[in-house]
């Protein structure tokens, strides 16, 4: 489903927005650049949908995700971390009419990621102080919860489309496994090229906090591991290991939940290449990577 230009020119006259230009398109939102009254740059994140499905989450809230996007960033534009500043956050009444998020634009010169930079970036940010605000992901479940949960049910997703798939890592495994998550910190769990506009290979804003938790860095580094397979998104976990040591300390590449959380993460990754962005290069050596993943975790439980 696509926003109606009729709808999104509506939306611009009334805001008194002036070169509205499409700059993105995402499974739950619509990007646009523009230019506000007082002649700033800004972004407008819209929802097609008031609610939306795909593989790996079956019951997004889209508008639940534009009010974590604007508290989350809310919150860290206060406390000086680099984000793209929320300005204005809409929620519609008419079902026709799309909740939007406007933003101030942040600009990016297309230079190479310093890596180095980018970790002391995350280890400020997981040293921060929380939002005062629960996830739309989480509810009441703790991370491990949320974690365990999602694996299972993801694993099953994939098996729907891979023969001869396995059945799920046992859930007293997992368990014992995620049971050392504890810490508290804000999480990103999209860091990659795309979400960075950087300067001279430095990082000016951190975007899309869309799967962001409360929760232990282990989470993180598990999930940076498993993007950096793919060059696109430009990770170097060991220099981003090295620039996070130098603020606070990195979590261990041992930690006992780092391969459960990893594994998260490969199946996560399997279904985007297997159902959501359909890639047959891409989807069956993922599939083989998380099974291959569940496998290591059952031999280290024995």
């Amino acid at each position: 489903m696509e926003i109606a230009q009729d709808t999104v020119e509506k939306l611009a006259d009334g805001w008194r927005l002036d070169d509205v230009r499409l700059v993105g398109r995402g499974l739950e939102f619509t990007v646009y650049r523009a230019r506000d009254a007082e002649g700033r740059a800004v972004v407008l994140r819209l929802a097609p949908r008031r609610f939306d499905s795909n593989a790996n989450d079956p019951d997004v809230d889209t508008r639940a995700l534009l009010v974590k996007e604007y508290e989350i960033t809310r919150h860290l534009t206060g406390l000086g971390l680099p984000v793209a500043e929320p300005l204005h956050l809409h929620l519609a009444d008419p079902p026709d009419v799309p909740d939007v998020l406007v933003s101030r634009y942040v600009d990016d010169d297309g230079s190479p990621l310093d890596n180095g930079d980018l970790g002391r970036l995350l280890a400020r940010l997981h040293g921060l102080p929380a939002p005062r605000l629960a996830p739309a992901a989480t509810g009441e479940q703790s991370c491990a919860e949320v974690i365990r949960a999602r694996l299972e049910r993801r694993w099953r997703e994939v098996g729907r489309l891979v023969p001869d798939w396995p059945a799920p890592p046992d859930r007293a495994v997992l368990a014992d496994h995620l049971a050392s998550l504890t810490g508290r910190s804000l999480v990103h769990l999209d860091v990659r090229s795309a979400n960075l506009r950087r300067h001279h290979g430095r990082v000016r804003a951190l975007l899309d906090w869309s799967n962001a938790l409360i929760a232990d860095p282990v989470v993180e580094f598990a999930r940076l591991t498993e993007y950096a397979r793919y060059a696109e998104n430009e990770l170097d976990v060991e220099a981003l290991r090295a620039g996070y040591a130098t603020v606070r300390e990195a979590p261990p590449e041992d930690a006992t939940a780092m391969l459960a959380c990893r594994l998260d993460t490969a199946v996560m990754l399997a279904l985007v290449f297997l159902s959501e962005a359909p890639d047959p290069e891409r989807g069956p050596p993922a599939a083989a990577h998380a099974r291959e993943l569940a496998e290591r975790l059952t031999v280290r439980r024995t």
